[in-house]
């Protein structure tokens, strides 16, 4: 695909650089055009032949640092050429003589534009935490828990930070700022492996509730898209992100309940493990998580997945508000007040935002950190702020 579009990218580059009266300057336009589109696709399939003799650290930062090359480079490019081919060939504007500049110009703007936005994405919007402010309300919710203060976080895949802790470190000073009685966090803490967490405890543990903190776990966190030599290996890296809760001070919910009092009313905090519709797996248990706060009217479900509300939450159960994360808004689309848009939206029904059916809501966070694609284009990282009220 990307030597298919260089392919015809280089055909319409040539009306450009036909522009420019030195054929020196041209001839450098050329030779660096497919020098780059030559090592890129060499490095990519050397990358595959030998992708088990690199650490896994380093493997992973060669993956999306290509990742992000193939991105910022096939997306402009392709744009350029639908742009050009389309006013080339159906060119009722320009007259035969204005068409020779001006469409060449035209396209070359219709690639250049994207490609600054994308490089935006990767160096500007990446790590520009925005604070989401939420206010729900509630006809069940118990008197004492009036105001109740909420930060909801998911999707840190600290791999993907690269040890850079300071970084993340904003994000703890922001959440520690808006004073919430719990932090909650709907999984995939890691990537896959538990040496991500390396580092990370000094960071993490500073994160402060008045009433608590605790956590679900994501698809990422079993090690199921790992490579592992044996299956006590991937229990160990399991059990060692497991572990990592507790240096923490997060409580780990693994399809179990909690029930807080104050004042004498009650709430209940919900767990569940990962489930998703296929190919992800379903290792959550609803039933089994309920099963100890039944006769608690006002439930707080924590679960990775959005799909996991559609099918076994809403109508089924009395869980006033779902928290998860998951989709990360695909790390690209629109938000623009009330208009919302990503192309994650046709295969997730709920991806970002509040949704309400009749008296239970579901909040899906576009999450903090990233995976595959190191940018984030129109969908900046996430700390949702809710405030639950009578």
């Amino acid at each position: 695909m990307i030597l298919l579009v260089d392919t015809l990218a280089f055909y319409w580059l040539q009306s450009v650089t036909k522009l420019i009266p030195s054929t020196f300057f041209q001839n450098i336009i050329h030779t660096a055009f497919w020098i780059f589109s030559i090592g890129l696709i060499s490095s990519i399939l050397l990358l595959k032949s030998r992708i088990d003799a690199f650490h896994p650290q380093l493997k992973q930062f060669l993956i999306t640092s290509l990742y992000g090359i193939v991105i910022a480079s096939f997306i402009p490019k392709l744009i350029f050429v639908i742009v050009i081919s389309v006013l080339y060939y159906t060119n009722y504007v320009f007259s035969e003589e204005e068409s020779l500049i001006a469409i060449p110009i035209i396209g070359l703007f219709s690639g250049f534009l994207p490609f600054l936005v994308i490089l935006h994405s990767i160096f500007r919007t990446l790590y520009r935490f925005k604070i989401y402010h939420i206010k729900i309300n509630f006809k069940n919710l118990p008197a004492a828990y009036e105001g109740l203060r909420i930060v909801h976080i998911s999707d840190l895949h600290l791999g993907s930070f690269r040890s850079r802790y300071h970084i993340l470190e904003r994000a703890v000073k922001i959440i520690n700022h808006l004073e919430p009685d719990f932090i909650f966090f709907t999984g995939d803490l890691v990537n896959n492996h538990a040496w991500e967490l390396k580092g990370w405890q000094s960071v993490l543990k500073k994160l402060n509730a008045k009433m608590g903190k605790y956590a679900v776990l994501g698809n990422h966190d079993y090690g199921d898209y790992g490579n592992w030599k044996s299956e006590q290996r991937k229990l160990s890296n399991f059990e060692s992100i497991k572990y990592f809760y507790k240096k923490i001070d997060f409580k780990l919910l693994l399809n179990e309940a909690v029930s807080i009092e104050k004042e004498g009313q009650k709430l209940a905090i919900l767990g569940v493990e990962n489930w998703g519709k296929p190919p992800f797996k379903q290792y959550g248990d609803l039933k089994k998580t309920l099963s100890s706060v039944l006769n608690i009217p006002f439930k707080i479900l924590l679960s990775h997945d959005p799909s996991h509300w559609n099918e076994e939450v809403k109508d089924k159960t009395n869980i006033a508000l779902t928290l998860s994360g998951h989709t990360h808004g695909m790390q690209a689309g629109i938000n623009i007040k009330s208009k919302n848009w990503s192309p994650i939206q046709y295969k997730y029904k709920q991806w970002a935002g509040l949704y309400k059916h009749y008296n239970q809501y579901l909040y899906v966070t576009r999450g903090v950190g990233w995976m595959g694609f190191p940018g984030r284009l129109g969908m900046r990282p996430e700390i949702t702020f809710i405030e639950l009220h009578q």
